[in-house]
């Protein structure tokens, strides 16, 4: 029998993970497995560059140092980009912040990796698809076919509704409200809850779709909105397939249609025509579901560059036609002035 003692470490990723991100923090399955992820590259980063086994890495190895020589790892050896490797970081000062509190003897470790700054990198630009594209990307399933249908429905609720790809993977029947006005309940970051109002032409796609898979609609309130081909809810990878596929159909009829989107990009779309809309940031960061504002406000950037872009090739116009021949045209001059 192994009665080896476990190391502190291990003894507080344990609680971490199991009991205070879960408990306290209330996290998604797939933010404690962004997390879980991390230690696991630490693991192996101290188990093969470091030469120490993970059941005899301590909490006094884990030093700033060796933090900041992990981040360096990401980068240089597994090729993880700025962003990424800024993530990784977010997350081991989430775990010492934590830590400072449970075990005050590591307090000055602690807040030395808390000192480890983020690494400034350009931000990558909003990409959302035009009237026109969005348009002819949602005519592309094949509404004769009940997968197509289906499909037609999951790109418009995608759109609509602003809904990150696991938003929508676990939407249930249940959390779509036909009642005027038309919503849709979203279990978002956080497990946080909000309302998000439908256009009606949505809600009567959505209704239309579990009629068709339904005889009663009531009698299924917990099953998945949207159901794959094992009439389960979808991966993350089966909803980016058919963004894919319908991208790649749109691609064929509309000159310029972007060469990559994913089902994030409906997102920036809807925040960008309701921007454009008129409507208020604070607005469309609670249809988001952003939890600071900040985040919402890239929407807003992008459109001060585009604006900016525009305005400069209205500057180059100007700048060619005060340079034309019209100045020596006295009476297309006369003509001008008087306008």
């Amino acid at each position: 029998m192994n009665s080896k003692k476990p190391t502190d470490l291990s003894v507080c990723i344990t609680s971490y993970l199991g009991q205070h991100l879960p408990a306290q923090r209330n996290l998604s399955a797939n933010t404690l497995k962004a997390y879980r992820d991390v230690f696991v590259l630490l693991l192996r980063y101290a188990r093969d560059e470091r030469k120490i086994p993970p059941d005899r890495l301590c909490i006094k190895d884990v030093d700033v140092k060796m933090v900041g020589s992990f981040l360096e790892y990401l980068e240089m050896s597994r090729g993880c980009s700025t962003q990424t490797r800024n993530h990784r970081l977010a997350a081991l000062r989430a775990f010492f912040r934590w830590l400072q509190s449970e075990e005050p003897r590591h307090l000055h470790q602690c807040q030395q990796i808390l000192g480890i700054r983020m690494r400034r990198h350009e931000s990558d630009e909003v990409q959302y698809l035009s009237n026109h594209e969005l348009e002819v990307l949602l005519t592309q399933p094949n509404t004769s076919t009940r997968k197509g249908r289906r499909d037609a429905v999951m790109l418009s609720v995608l759109y609509d509704a602003a809904v990150r790809c696991q938003e929508l993977i676990d939407l249930s029947v249940q959390d779509v409200r036909f009642d005027k006005p038309a919503r849709i309940h979203v279990m978002g970051k956080g497990r946080k809850n909000r309302a998000v109002p439908l256009m009606d032409s949505t809600a009567k796609l959505i209704h239309t779709h579990l009629l068709e898979i339904f005889s009663d609609i009531s009698k299924h309130a917990e099953q998945p909105l949207f159901r794959s081909r094992n009439e389960d809810r979808f991966s993350r990878s089966g909803v980016r397939y058919i963004v894919n596929k319908y991208a790649r159909l749109a691609r064929r009829v509309c000159v310029g249609f972007p060469r990559r989107i994913g089902p994030h990009t409906f997102r920036h779309t809807k925040a960008m025509s309701l921007l454009h809309a008129g409507v208020p940031l604070i607005v469309i960061r609670d249809i988001l579901g952003h939890e600071d504002i900040k985040s919402t406000e890239i929407y807003a950037r992008a459109d001060l560059e585009m604006k900016r872009q525009a305005l400069e090739k209205t500057a180059d116009a100007a700048s060619s036609f005060e340079n034309s021949s019209w100045k020596s045209d006295k009476t297309l001059l006369d003509w001008l002035v008087s306008r």
